[in-house]
């Protein structure tokens, strides 16, 4: 969905051989090196050949190094951190550097999300959820409230969207109907939840349209997504952000929405009359 090394990386990983695959990986985890440093510097530094990062950036559709590279000066990808030692780092940060620190960390996210996204591409999503007969959305662990959110937009929409795994629910439940005429949202950051990466195993042998939203290109449910999204989730905070998550399935909601036209209109309107006379909410 980005059209950012990252992306692209995360598109292609399964199909590139063991040595591309680790000069990717190279870059992934060392951004400032591939935007600052020449070919031969990188590749003294990975251990890698010069050639091979001209092949990987051949294999990820670039023109060539000098290209990839361009984009790495773009955009520079968040230091990789423990949980437990950003933890330990705001234990000396007063609340008004809290606020700042993670208020600017955000707005890098939505901004950098925002510049790299394939509008046309995410269009191309929103097409398929808005055809879809049933659509399930699914997120482990921390992205378990995302994906409730999601599925819960998605029913003022049409009754076909669903949350999988819902206050215990089965989650095999939810799937077992699915076919190619369904859509799975799977959405999953490190620690990856291991029933997230099995759900989209099993949905895209069945020919349903999965589509996977991730922060890195090794997230393991990758390999099985028709669709692809790698968020950035930047944070000053011992825990990955979700607020370019959030902001990515909104807009991807109102997109769907549009599609929708008068039957969209309609439904909602539905559903906020039926809240209304059941006293599930005040009217203002």
């Amino acid at each position: 969905m980005l059209s950012s090394f990252e992306e692209r990386l995360a598109s292609n990983y399964e199909g590139l051989s063991a040595r591309l695959r680790e000069a990717g990986d190279y870059i992934a985890a060392n951004p400032l090196d591939a935007a600052t440093r020449s070919l031969r510097a990188v590749a003294d530094h990975s251990g890698l050949a010069p050639a091979t990062f001209t092949r990987l950036a051949k294999a990820l559709d670039y023109d060539n190094f000098e290209e990839l590279r361009e984009g790495m000066r773009r955009r520079l990808q968040r230091q990789q951190a423990s949980f437990a030692a950003r933890a330990d780092a705001l234990q000396d940060a007063g609340n008004e550097t809290l606020i700042q620190s993670n208020r600017d960390a955000c707005m890098r996210n939505i901004d950098r999300l925002a510049e790299e996204i394939d509008t046309a591409r995410l269009g191309e999503i929103a097409d398929q959820l808005h055809s879809a007969r049933r659509v399930v959305v699914l997120g482990g662990l921390g992205s378990t409230g995302v994906a409730e959110y999601t599925a819960y937009m998605g029913n003022f929409l049409g009754d076909g969207w669903m949350a999988a795994g819902r206050m215990g629910a089965s989650i095999g439940a939810a799937l077992a109907d699915l076919d190619g005429a369904d859509a799975l949202i799977v959405i999953t950051k490190p620690p990856f939840a291991a029933t997230s990466i099995r759900a989209a195993e099993f949905a895209k042998a069945r020919g349903v349209y999965v589509v996977v939203i991730s922060d890195t290109h090794a997230c393991p449910a990758l390999r099985h997504a028709s669709a692809r999204i790698v968020v950035p989730t930047e944070s000053p905070n011992f825990f990955s952000s979700y607020v370019a998550t959030m902001f990515l399935v909104e807009t991807l909601m109102a997109m769907v929405a549009a599609r929708a036209g008068p039957a969209a209109t309609d439904r909602i309107a539905d559903v906020e009359g039926a809240n209304r006379a059941l006293g599930e909410v005040v009217g203002l």
